[in-house]
């Protein structure tokens, strides 16, 4: 069984559905409303679990009713929150998500203040137990370390390179497996052609680089060379969470096959299911529904 930490932050995601996406001041009304846990690093873990991964969420979250509504959400997905700290006197991190018809949504998130930045604690965890370590750029300092750790004891590192105010430079540098959002990606390297973006960011590292496009699929660069792995065509319901979703299941691949190709392309059908039912969660497929849909592509 492939051992992962997923390293980061936990969210509490109040999903409002509607129609189309506010472009302006005003009231609007929901079709539909949810409650759900997400955050990259939490969601990515529930991903990994649902594969059949052993899987240790290492973060933090406050010590309020939020916090420990997070925890226990990740412990019915078969999460272990053995190494997740909750804060004494903290709030924990909130968005609010707007989803329209479509599938597309809207964040407002607000990371909670109140957690503290510091990570001397993952001292204590013996990171050399894992296949895979993944994490965020949400916590940065418990990235930094986290990743500091796993190469000391030579284990596969998996950055989620999404858009943040920090330079992720140092985590880039860390990272075994650097896989982008197009914004996070741009914001790294100030290009906007996906090619030039990767060799850019492949300049700093010697490791993979990707970016997902969601539905266009995911390019990487393998032996210098630009590579694609097209999107699976799927009714979208709600894109809430996917690319959370495929760097889970990216970690899961990359834990059990060396073929690029072929991880991206298994992650890219996990987060493909994923949007096929609302919320950041409830469709993240298991292993054998992975495989059904896989498979009637050959």
């Amino acid at each position: 069984m492939t051992r992962i930490a997923c390293v980061g932050i936990a969210v509490q995601d109040r999903l409002y559905y509607v129609e189309k996406l506010p472009e302006g001041g005003g009231k609007y009304v929901a079709t539909d409303y949810r409650e759900i846990g997400g955050g990259p690093a939490a969601t990515a873990a529930v991903a990994a679990a649902r594969l059949g991964a052993e899987v240790d969420f290492i973060g933090r979250v406050g010590d309020d009713a939020t916090g420990q509504t997070l925890l226990a959400e990740l412990g019915s997905y078969g999460v272990n929150v053995r190494h997740a700290r909750r804060c004494p006197q903290a709030r924990s991190s909130q968005s609010a998500v707007l989803v329209d018809a479509q599938g597309e949504r809207m964040i407002i998130n607000h990371p909670s203040p109140d957690l503290p930045e510091d990570a001397e604690w993952l001292h204590n965890i013996d990171f050399s137990r894992y296949d895979v370590v993944l994490a965020d750029v949400r916590w940065h300092q418990g990235a930094l370390t986290a990743f500091t750790l796993a190469r000391r004891a030579g284990v596969t590192t998996l950055l989620d390179a999404d858009v943040t105010p920090q330079d992720i430079h140092p985590l880039v540098a860390l990272a075994d497996h650097a896989a982008f959002s197009e914004p996070g990606l741009l914001r790294m390297t100030g290009k906007t052609d996906i090619e030039q973006g990767l060799r850019a960011a492949k300049n700093d590292k010697n490791g993979q680089v990707y970016v997902t496009q969601g539905k266009h699929g995911c390019f990487w660069l393998e032996n210098a060379q630009l590579k694609h792995q097209p999107g699976f065509s799927v009714e979208v319901v709600d894109t809430t969470g996917a690319g959370d979703v495929f760097h889970g299941a990216l970690a899961v691949a990359l834990g059990s096959q060396p073929d690029i190709a072929q991880a991206v392309r298994y992650a890219n059908a996990v987060a493909a299911l994923k949007c096929t039912r609302p919320g950041g969660r409830a469709g993240i497929p298991n292993c054998d529904l992975t495989d059904s849909f896989l498979a009637s592509f050959v």
